[in-house]
Order: structure tokens, then C-alpha cells, then sequence
């Protein structure tokens, strides 16, 4: 049977080892305010907003939950890890919720404590939030930066979470499928992708039944091609683009899909109409230049040593100026996060890193290329757990 979130013996696996790092570093209480670093230890999901939310690990019981009332009105739905709960009706208030905060903080005990924290100010700071800093509340307490302990937790992934992400990547696989298929020319690329994303959430859905369900208040499949049509297509980034799909236009895409809250990346570039001498000159560089850093994949290796690999084929062709970013970055609960392939970085890859490889060039006023894969760092090489087809033969729509 397909598994399809963390086990809740993952999750206490996970306190005890930031219980560990807290008894290391002296601290008496954990403060986490991000929405995925709270759902790393609890499966607790919510939308951050403006209102701010704590989940305090104390050194031994059950996780604590600070935050607005219509959080916790689901959260005993989602997980059975946070024990007591404590709520304010909405942000400000008459009273700020940091002095709320503040007032529960030391009635639980914590008035003196050396308290770790992801963000010392008590709130995430989103959407025009402000207000004073918890510490300001609390004077005779000690507060320590402490997200760190979270994000080198997330850097090598668990063989459950690699699961989860072996999942996504096959639905993400379908749902570009569907994209390539639905590619004709006159359409606006906003069809092509809601299409795709419908037919793939919605056999995925089917397909995995009750017990599934997304996390991250999206589809649970999707494609499509982020304004990156025709010549904006070298704009990574991009957002839209007012003209439909015509008749030699280069694409690129995107697909994904989320599983237990863990996501995979999958991009390809494709032609619509025969390829050009010079679409075919570029996209076989770009896909040299793939190989490079996939072949340089391995565990002891330097993420710089990646970046290196992929941009030093570039750089041969003539195509310095045509680069715009690094080979890749990490993948997990957030589409971007550590380790970042960069030269700049003498970080070494370990076993259970999940690190995507896309490389890209990218002339303005004409056209980009770029392909995107999934790969998991393993203890003798790599997975690709994306495997899409990347040959400019399967990728071109006549």
C-alpha cells in the first residue's frame, strides 16, 4: 500500500532529536513560528497570515500550541502530538498577541529560561504584521536564535520522506504528460496548464483514494508553464505572458504534485513546431550540461563541484552570458530549501540530500532552455526519481 504522509513514530523521532540538540545547547524551551517547521514535528498544517502562531517543544510531554483560534479549531484534526492549547480571537486585539505570548510564556514556567526560538520576535512577521519583540516582554528570560536546528534536520531526508517524494514525482510525471498533450498552437498557456492539472489531480485523486489529501492548499497535481512561452520563455520566473502558444514558440515547463506535504520538480523544454538549427544547438548544450552535474552527483561530493560540472559546458559552448542562475537546489516540504548546488558553496552532498539539477541558458528576446530533474544523493551514487523523457525528439510537438 502507497504510503502517503510521515508516520506519527517519524514525528516523535523527530522531537526526540530536537530534544536532544536543545538539552546540547542548554535550552529550556523551543519556540517554532514558521508554518513548516511546525508541520515538521507535528503534521500540523495551517495558512500563515499576519496572526502569529508558536508551537513551543518543551523539554519532555506533549508539543504546546500558542496561536488564533481558528488555527486550533483543526488542529486536533490534523495531529495528536500538541497537548495543551492556548488561544487568542484574533490579531491585534485589545491586547497584542505578543503580550498574550508573553503572559502565557511565563505562567508555563518559562519567566528565566534560556528559550530557543526560529524568530526571537515571537511572529513570523507575514502580511504587514508588526509588533514589539517577545524578548521586550520578557525581560529576565534569554532568547537564542535557534532555527537552525529545524533546517539541518530537513537536510537529508528519511526514507519515508524520500517515499513521498518518489510518489510526487510520478504525478508529476502524469500531469506533464497531460501538459505535453494538451500543447497546440492558439492556445492561451493558462488553458493548457488548468487542463493538465485537472485531469492529473483528478486521477490521482481517484487513484489514491480517501486517504489522500493536500497539504499545501493547492491541487494535488499541476503543470504548466509560468509565462515562460516563446521569447519570454528566457525568463526564469516569469509569471505570464500576453500572446497565445504559436507555431515555433520554445516552452518551459514545470510539474509537480503534493504528496504528505512533500513535493518533486520536473521541467522541460519543449518545441512546438520543427526546431531550428539553433533551438537544437542550445537545447543539446543545456542537456550536456544536465548530464554534468547528474554525473557529478555523489555523496562526499562538493555542491560547488555540481555547479562547476554543469556551468564549465556552458562556458565551453560560448554560452558564459547566457547563464542566469546556479545548477539546482534542494527539495522537500518547500520547493526551494538547502543545499544549494552553487559554486559558491563548498557544502558536501550526503545520502538522503534531495537536490533538483537545472541548469539553463537563456538568450533575451529569443528563447531558454531548461530541463529540471529530481535526484536523491544515495551512499554509492544518485536516484533520479524524475524520468520524464529529455531528448529534443519526445519533446518536440509537430
Amino acid at each position: 500500500m502507497v504510503k502517503l504522509r510521515i508516520s506519527w513514530g517519524e514525528y516523535r523521532r523527530r522531537i526526540a532529536r530536537v530534544r536532544e540538540v536543545m538539552v546540547e545547547r542548554g535550552l529550556d524551551a523551543l519556540l517554532l513560528t514558521s508554518g513548516k517547521s511546525m508541520f515538521y514535528v507535528s503534521h500540523f498544517t495551517h495558512m500563515t497570515t499576519e496572526r502569529p502562531a508558536i508551537l513551543l517543544v518543551p523539554p519532555d510531554g506533549d508539543l504546546i500550541f500558542l496561536g488564533p483560534l481558528l488555527e486550533a479549531d483543526h488542529l486536533r484534526h490534523q495531529t495528536g502530538l500538541v497537548g495543551e492549547v492556548r488561544t487568542y480571537l484574533d490579531y491585534p486585539g485589545k491586547v497584542h498577541t505578543i503580550d498574550k505570548f508573553a503572559e502565557w510564556l511565563i505562567d508555563l514556567g518559562y519567566r528565566k529560561a534560556k528559550i530557543g526560538a526560529d524568530n526571537p520576535a515571537g511572529a513570523s512577521g507575514a502580511m504587514g504584521y508588526t509588533g514589539p519583540p517577545l524578548p521586550e516582554k520578557m525581560p529576565d528570560a534569554e532568547f537564542e536564535r535557534a532555527g537552525d536546528i529545524i533546517w539541518a534536520m530537513r537536510l537529508c531526508k528519511s526514507e519515508e520522506e524520500i517515499a513521498l517524494i518518489r510518489e510526487s514525482a510520478m504525478w508529476g510525471n502524469l500531469a506533464h504528460q497531460y501538459l505535453q498533450d494538451y500543447t497546440a498552437p492558439g492556445m492561451w498557456d493558462v488553458e493548457v496548464s488548468l487542463m493538465a492539472s485537472l485531469e492529473a489531480s483528478s486521477v490521482m485523486k481517484k487513484t489514491l483514494g480517501p486517504e489522500y489529501e493536500t497539504l499545501k492548499g493547492r491541487a494535488p497535481a499541476s503543470a504548466g508553464f509560468r509565462g515562460q512561452v516563446g521569447w519570454k520563455s528566457a525568463m526564469p520566473h516569469s509569471i505570464g505572458i500576453p500572446k497565445k502558444i504559436e507555431e515555433g514558440d520554445v516552452l518551459v515547463t514545470g510539474a509537480g504534485s503534493d504528496v504528505g506535504g512533500y513535493g518533486s520538480e520536473l521541467e522541460r523544454t519543449m518545441i512546438l513546431g520543427e526546431p531550428t538549427p539553433k533551438m537544437e544547438r542550445y537545447f543539446q548544450v543545456m542537456v550536456e550540461s544536465q548530464d554534468a552535474a547528474i554525473e557529478a552527483l555523489g555523496p562526499g561530493v562538493k555542491c560547488s563541484e555540481v555547479d562547476r560540472a554543469s556551468g564549465k559546458v556552458i562556458r565551453d559552448a560560448g554560452y558564459t552570458a547566457l547563464m542566469r542562475h546556479h545548477t539546482g537546489h534542494g527539495i522537500g516540504l518547500e520547493g526551494h530549501e538547502p543545499p544549494w548546488l552553487d559554486i559558491g558553496n563548498d557544502a558536501e552532498l550526503k545520502p538522503g540530500m534531495v537536490v533538483s539539477i537545472e541548469p539553463g541558458i537563456y538568450e533575451l528576446g529569443y528563447a531558454g532552455f531548461r530541463h529540471s530533474d529530481t535526484a536523491v544523493i544515495t551512499e554509492d551514487g544518485y536516484e533520479l526519481v524524475t524520468y520524464y523523457p529529455r531528448d529534443i525528439e519526445s519533446l518536440t510537438i509537430l
